[in-house]
């Protein structure tokens, strides 16, 4: 099959993460498994026009807010004729490919999780209130009309209140560490936070949450692992019994979440919460604020959710910490999640099932240009 995936990152950019992560894991098994595989992604400073990367092709052009007309572009000068899908993967600002892709390929989306409240926190005020009450719905009001994948019953939910009706859910991935840590738990109880320093992970709900059970628990500590915009100010006025680690690497990371006895999640919104996996996986469960895409991982991996507020945070923190000192969670290889060989598997049958021919195009006839170039063409259309 000749797959053409649409996202406006790839994996070298700046502001790559877990969907960029899942894209990259699914395409080079795709293209280790026979098929031909593109990427269209932005331009990325340093990264070149077009590569191959572990099997498949990435092509970049545009920036974040003119990857979508390039991807038009690039399609009706390079891409018509040439594909049998193409996957419109969807963050925030759809490519609407089910509207322009018109020589055939069918088009299905997949959407990792929509914005909504996180425009509040991640643009100015008449920006925030335009994109949520205006912009996106706009936008997810036109993709409706496509069949869509989503990562979780939480992204097939919230697609559903914008009109969406033909939302199939495929599984999340992740994959264990090879060597997984042989840190005993901390003998002092720990907490721990693991995600980018940004307003909408709420990195300071965690800290009050931890402050409050302070009272009761004086020995009660906290360790914040991620970079970001927010880590300076942060750490600048950490109250005792937390420490801000910063970006730190993968084998450290892993190490101070398996020594952790509970780990903590507060995000406004995610597709999955992949954090959360990671953390069960490592033998560490997790207390996430009951939103979308954290209660479905939370509770896929055995953890628990409570109301989205600092004190009903820490009243469960209190409650929980007695038994994981003196009873520790067992490791879930996958937490709730799948092998990246199952996802990669089922996402492609789930593309072939759902994916749609465009509108108006009714069959599509192959045949040899006099150059003897084959061409694909339109009949009834």
């Amino acid at each position: 099959m000749r797959i053409l995936v649409l996202n406006w990152r790839d994996l070298t950019h700046p502001a790559a993460g877990g969907a960029e992560v899942y894209t990259e894991q699914v395409l080079r098994r795709w293209a280790r498994a026979g098929h031909e595989v593109t990427l269209f992604a932005a331009a990325v400073a340093g990264q070149p026009a077009a590569e191959i990367v572990d099997g498949y092709r990435v092509v970049r052009a545009g920036t974040r807010f003119t990857v979508y007309r390039e991807a038009r572009r690039w399609w009706q000068r390079y891409g018509r004729g040439r594909f049998d899908v193409v996957i419109d993967e969807t963050n925030t600002v759809p490519f609407h490919a089910h509207e322009w892709v018109d020589d055939g390929a069918r088009t299905v989306a997949l959407v990792h999780q929509t914005c909504e409240e996180i425009w509040h926190h991640n643009a100015p005020p008449v920006v925030a209130h335009l994109g949520r009450h205006l912009l996106e719905p706009g936008w997810l009001r036109r993709l409706a009309g496509s069949p869509i994948l989503a990562v979780s019953d939480s992204t097939r939910d919230a697609l559903a209140r914008f009109g969406a009706r033909d939302v199939t859910v495929v599984p999340e991935g992740y994959e264990p560490p090879a060597v997984l840590p042989t840190s005993a738990k901390e003998t002092r109880p720990t907490a721990v936070f693991c995600g980018r320093m940004v307003s909408y992970k709420r990195p300071w709900d965690v800290i009050k949450a931890v402050q409050l059970v302070r009272r009761e628990v004086p020995d009660l500590r906290l360790w914040m692992i991620g970079g970001g915009p927010l880590l300076e100010r942060l750490r600048a006025g950490a109250p005792e019994g937390v420490e801000f680690l910063g970006r730190v690497p993968e084998e450290v990371k892993h190490d101070r979440m398996a020594r952790a006895h509970v780990h903590l999640a507060t995000s406004v919104r995610e597709g999955w919460g992949l954090v959360v996996t990671e953390a069960a996986a490592l033998g560490t469960p997790t207390i996430a604020y009951d939103v979308p895409g954290l209660r479905d991982s939370t509770r896929a991996a055995g953890g628990v959710v409570v109301p989205p507020r600092p004190q009903e945070l820490a009243h469960r923190l209190r409650e929980l910490l007695p038994a994981r000192m003196s009873e520790p969670f067992a490791p879930l290889a996958y937490g709730g999640a799948h092998g990246w060989d199952e996802v990669a598997e089922t996402l492609l049958a789930a593309v072939e099932q759902h994916a749609r021919v465009p509108r108006g195009v009714h069959a599509v006839s192959v045949v040899k240009s006099r150059r003897g170039h084959k061409r694909r063409l339109r009949v009834g259309a």
